[in-house]
């Protein structure tokens, strides 16, 4: 009984499968054409602040019936950048790392969706080459010149979609040379603010203050720059409203607080816009000028510059009186560390250049050194553009010329570069001053100063929008 019910039953099973399998291949299903996409690579390398392109392509001929939607994330912040069209086509304006993405393309009369995910890998191309602060038309532009000479004009403009701050006086890459040259980041210096961009992305600094306004513990009510330079400790130092502000360098270099502006040196005075800094083995000093009482001043630095005023003592008031000079500054230059020269506008009308040295890290005195008319009147003005060399001469650039002015034997010499006639709105000396960069509209010279070249034409870069105001070289 038992094995007539074990028969049947495995005559059923059999006949199951037969079924089964008769009826594989009974169905014709009409699946929806793929895309068949090609040409989009798994990894996608995209230099910061430079355009990032991807182009696939489709197999199917009625392309039309087709859209793609491309998104990149960033997990850090869970931010989502969302691009519709055949291409992704942007600026690519995110740090330096690496960030998923997909392209979803739709089929448009069926609502079907294919997914294709691929990473785009952040590099910078700023490791080398030159920034460039220029003035276009009124607006600020922020641009970068490549190591083979190209010109990624208005990079901050089209990174950032927004304008600078008007009216641009400096451009900084900040160097900490005692933690072997460290990078801190770039300053953009306005007549009344200021940006810092992070070195290596161009993008404004996340971690740090990235306005000037921000870049004070407590900020006053207006922003007027008379000047500013870089300390070696990385920071900038300088007159702002008439004081001397020092960014603080009390903690570590990496903390968001570093470089930042406490209160200024505390004092009864009104400093003229141009100063001198003085880095030496025993101590940092300042050199200004009250243009109230129309004096020399002394600062020191002690973590941050303190105003001593006139507590040093003068070896002789023949000459001049440094405490009682009776003219207005235009301008003041310390070459090698030791003779200054400044240059002053006379009650007559004469401008005047003064030479003097200080001990202002003790004994704490002024020595007046000569006082004469300036061999050249007609180039000195408020315009006039000034470049001290460590070689004991200075280079001065008035209208559509540049000049070298040798103070031992009051040489002035024209460079006598083909400028097209244009006026000269920058200069800038290398690091390792053999070579002055010369800015006129659109362009820079490089010029070769090296012994017995007299300013020998090197190279031009053309592309700058509107007139250069400064650049930095990293």
């Amino acid at each position: 009984m038992n094995f007539r019910r074990t028969l049947i039953l495995l005559a059923v099973f059999l006949t199951s499968l037969t079924a089964c399998y008769e009826d594989l291949g009974d169905y014709d299903i009409n699946m929806p054409e793929n895309p068949g996409l090609t040409n989009l690579d798994t990894v996608y390398k995209a230099n910061v602040g430079d355009s990032l392109i991807i182009t696939p392509k489709l197999s199917v001929q009625n392309t039309s019936d087709f859209e793609f939607e491309w998104r990149i994330t960033v997990i850090e912040t869970g931010q989502v950048f969302n691009y519709k069209g055949s291409s992704l086509k942007t600026i690519f304006g995110l740090q330096a790392k690496r960030y998923p993405a997909r392209l979803t393309v739709i089929n448009k009369s069926n609502g079907m969706r294919y997914f294709y995910n691929f990473s785009i890998e952040g590099k910078t191309q700023f490791g080398s080459g030159t920034s460039v602060l220029s003035q276009e038309n009124g607006k600020t532009q922020f641009s970068f010149i490549k190591p083979d000479g190209t010109v990624q004009a208005r990079l901050y403009e089209a990174m950032h979609q927004k304008d600078l701050p008007a009216n641009p006086r400096y451009l900084y890459l900040l160097k900490n040379q005692f933690t072997g040259n460290t990078p801190l980041g770039y300053w953009i210096i306005t007549s009344n603010g200021g940006v810092r961009l992070e070195h290596n992305t161009m993008l404004e600094d996340p971690k740090n203050p990235s306005t000037l306004a921000n870049n004070f513990f407590d900020a006053p009510e207006t922003i007027n720059i008379g000047s500013l330079k870089a300390q070696s400790q990385g920071v900038l130092t300088g007159v702002i409203n008439g004081k001397l502000y020092g960014g603080t360098t009390s903690t570590w270099d990496q903390a968001a607080t570093y470089g930042m502006f406490g209160f200024p040196a505390d004092g009864d005075y009104e400093l003229a816009s141009s100063f001198i800094l003085s880095s030496a083995q025993n101590g940092t000093y300042f050199i200004g000028f009250d243009k109230n009482r129309k004096q020399f001043l002394r600062f020191n630095l002690y973590g941050a510059p303190m105003y001593f005023g006139t507590q040093y003592a003068v070896s002789s008031t023949t000459i001049f009186d440094p405490l009682n000079v009776g003219m207005d500054l235009i301008h003041m230059e310390q070459l090698n560390n030791a003779d200054c020269f400044a240059y002053f506008k006379g009650t007559d009308g004469k401008v005047y250049e003064l030479k003097f040295n200080v001990e202002f890290n003790g004994p704490f005195q002024f020595t007046p050194q000569h006082k004469r008319v300036f061999v050249n009147q007609s180039i000195i003005d408020a315009n006039t553009l000034w470049q001290g060399a460590k070689v004991g001469v200075i280079y001065l650039a008035s209208g559509n010329k540049v000049y070298r002015y040798n103070p031992l034997n009051e040489e002035l010499r024209d460079l006598a570069p083909d400028l097209g006639g244009k006026k000269v709105t920058m200069i800038k000396l290398s690091e390792d001053e053999q070579t002055l960069v010369v800015g006129v509209e659109n362009e820079l010279h490089y010029l070769d100063i090296s012994t017995g070249k007299n300013g020998a034409f090197i190279k031009k870069i053309s592309g700058i929008p509107g007139t250069p105001v400064d650049m930095a070289v990293r």
